[in-house]
């Protein structure tokens, strides 16, 4: 009855009931970490292309471009339990039947790491600003193998024409003289400890919903056309990307 290996698995069973209680008050407490996260998006350029958006692609079809400027604050996504924040932008557009829902497309992508996350290759690493004095030459390869925060801060991101990492196709093959596309920011918050927690646009207690991060709603051009070929129309719904004139172009930014 009081064996070694009886005691063995007593305090075995003490132990990770301990370890679990630890993990439980670890994993709530990240739930009373208020949270006000904000992002703006805007469309720099669309090009629409007729050909194969893969190596793999076994026929010709039409596929977008999309390039973009983000101007995100996510700082308060970072707390004692965050391990990475997995953020991405997708294309929403109308799907060709009205009947089905609109389809979705990731364009980019990024992880951001946490505080103590241990370095990784698939890491971003946000680019330094056109003003920034250092030279990347003067970079040390020590320095270049370890987590670097955004030099803005962690969770903070200014990104300026930014060039996609996916093409968009849809399943019919067709994209040109769609609308009502928009661009829209979201996440995926990947603890240490606790359940993974995605976006959120409405308030939960401490946790403020997401403060913009949508862009206007734009069309794609038809294939081939340019970016000197795109206008901005404005309605009811704010500015829609049209074909036909040159996209205005911002004077500066904050």
């Amino acid at each position: 009855m009081h064996s070694a290996l009886v005691r063995a698995q007593n305090v075995f069973g003490f132990f990770t009931t301990v370890a679990f209680c630890v993990a439980a008050m670890i994993a709530l407490s990240s739930f009373i970490s208020p949270q006000s996260p904000s992002a703006s998006i805007e469309l720099r350029n669309v090009q629409v292309r007729k050909g194969r958006p893969h190596y793999y692609s076994s026929k010709k079809e039409e596929y977008a471009h999309i390039s973009f400027d983000l101007d995100a604050d996510l700082s308060t996504l970072f707390n004692w339990n965050t391990k990475q924040v997995f953020l991405y932008i997708k294309a929403i557009y109308p799907s060709s039947k009205p009947s089905l829902p609109a389809s979705e497309a990731i364009i980019w992508d990024a992880i951001l790491p946490g505080t103590s996350a241990p370095w990784h290759q698939n890491h971003y690493m946000h680019p330094s600003p056109k003003n920034s004095k250092t030279p990347k030459n003067k970079r040390s390869s020590k320095q270049s193998q370890q987590p670097q925060d955004s030099p803005y801060g962690r969770g903070i991101l200014h990104l300026e024409n930014q060039r996609p990492k996916y093409q968009i196709t849809d399943i019919t093959g067709k994209l040109q003289n769609r609308t009502d596309v928009r661009l829209e920011l979201g996440w995926n918050v990947q603890p240490w400890v606790g359940p993974l927690t995605w976006e959120n646009k409405k308030d939960y207690g401490v946790w403020k919903g997401l403060e913009g991060g949508v862009s206007d709603g734009f069309t794609f051009p038809a294939v081939g056309a340019k970016k000197a070929d795109l206008k901005i129309e404005k309605g009811k719904e704010g500015h829609r990307l049209m074909a036909g004139e040159e996209q205005p172009v911002r004077k500066g930014r904050a």
